[in-house]
């Protein structure tokens, strides 16, 4: 009997080993197709089927598809973004190719192009900020004439907040614009210049046409947006909560999104909620992990019963509080030493900790997701008691990063420093 597989273009170091375990539950083979697998510690560590392909290429993608369909029964194909979530377009063109189910590459296209998603939100008459794309210095200066300061600034093509910043003066504006278009941040350096909608941060994680829940989250200090904490469901009066979810399915009709998982990002101004974004795809992070842990829905399983031609099952199974705190680094140099990390996941409530940098590796922050070092998850009944689990658990975890030395010092002694000169920095 021909074996059923799964096709994956690329991976994603936080969830995509859970589409693996979830493919697997499901009796698929998952096979990843990407351009540079050594990018997926998980591929090597599972023994993961692994082939590699210019994934910039429909044309050699096809090829390989169609290679492996004679020696599998292709049941289905997703991805995975990284920094460019361009990968889904190419993913609803393949599931178009071999007639499987999937995202129209078309709406995908037209969500994944900043600009163009807030001119179809604008034109369905979706409350936004206000904003102005910009190919130059005198274009971003004619635009933050118009908005006023303070500015967001952020690349009309990107994710993880790669490239986003905050600029509340002049100074910020001129150099954080001169690094966006010069080319440097990816080959198109155009630019969207938007008024900083000021309020509490929500999102909605959406399978289908069917919310499923909203989160409440906070960033870590500006001007950069990392975001510090996540939490599900947010503490909403269920009219504000019908408010968002009903503006959460405009987006997506007014984008001709509509299949598969999407989440919608949102600030909760004075003139009531407006939208910061529209992602066409299952959030990353903790994220998939807080949504089964508050109400019993498994996203990732969902989103490849549905990839496969299966019905999903989206029935809340409980109501729970959980959410997500995120260690962060707020200097550059090396990690000596992080602990604690054992003694947090012993405390009642944590669901898992888990630290992505290692003691000796280099930290150079980028001013988004990537400054991120770990993680605690937490659930419990209460939104109130998550929160206290969470800061007792990341009070346990401490770290130290010593700064690079600057040219001076490096041509001084390199015996270890004492104690009394080195940083010990702990998580805000």
């Amino acid at each position: 009997m021909t074996r059923r597989a799964l096709i994956l273009v690329e991976g994603h170091n936080r969830i995509g080993l859970l589409y693996m375990k979830a493919a697997q539950r499901l009796g698929l083979h998952p096979i990843t197709l990407s351009a540079d697998p050594a990018r997926y510690d998980y591929l090597a560590a599972e023994s993961i089927e692994t082939i590699r392909v210019d994934t910039n290429s429909l044309d050699a993608l096809i090829y390989e598809c169609s290679r492996l369909g004679g020696t599998y029964d292709i049941a289905g194909i997703t991805g995975f973004a990284g920094d460019d979530e361009s990968i889904y377009a190419t993913v609803g063109q393949l599931c178009r190719y071999f007639d499987l189910p999937g995202p129209n590459p078309a709406s995908i296209e037209g969500c994944c192009n900043k600009f163009t998603q807030r001119q179809l939100l604008a034109e369905a008459g979706v409350p936004m900020p206000s904003y102005r794309l910009a190919a130059n210095a005198a274009e971003v200066e004619s635009a933050v004439a118009q908005i006023g300061l303070p500015v967001v600034i952020k690349p009309a093509l990107g994710s993880g907040s790669i490239g986003v910043r905050l600029c509340r003066n002049v100074d910020d504006l001129a150099e954080h614009a001169t690094y966006l278009l010069s080319g440097r941040h990816r080959s198109s350096p155009r630019i969207l210049v938007e008024e900083f909608a000021q309020g509490p941060h929500y999102s909605a994680d959406i399978m289908g046409n069917e919310v499923i829940g909203i989160e409440a989250a906070e960033f870590g200090p500006p001007p950069h947006f990392i975001f510090r904490e996540y939490i599900h469901p947010a503490p909403l009066t269920s009219e504000e909560y019908k408010c968002i979810a009903d503006l959460s399915l405009s987006c997506l009709r007014a984008l001709g999104l509509g299949w598969g998982p999407s989440f919608v990002e949102f600030r909760w101004t004075k003139r009531g909620p407006v939208v910061i974004e529209v992602n066409p795809r299952i959030a990353g992070g903790a994220n998939p992990q807080l949504v089964q842990l508050a109400y019993g829905v498994d996203l990732v399983t969902e989103h490849i019963k549905l990839t496969v031609g299966e019905g999903s099952d989206l029935r809340k199974k409980y109501s729970h509080s959980a959410g997500a705190r995120f260690l962060i680094a707020d200097r550059d140099g090396t990690l000596d030493w992080i602990s604690g990390d054992c003694q947090a996941a012993g405390l009642p409530g944590v669901a898992e900790v888990e630290l992505y940098a290692k003691p000796k590796t280099p930290i150079v922050r980028k001013g988004d997701y990537r400054d991120r070092i770990g993680h605690v998850v937490a659930a419990s009944p209460s939104y109130s008691e998550t929160e206290t689990i969470l800061e007792g658990a990341v009070n346990l975890i401490n770290w130290s990063i010593t700064p690079f030395p600057t040219s001076g010092e490096q041509e001084q002694s390199e015996a270890p420093h004492p104690p009394h000169q080195r940083r010990k920095l702990r998580n805000g």
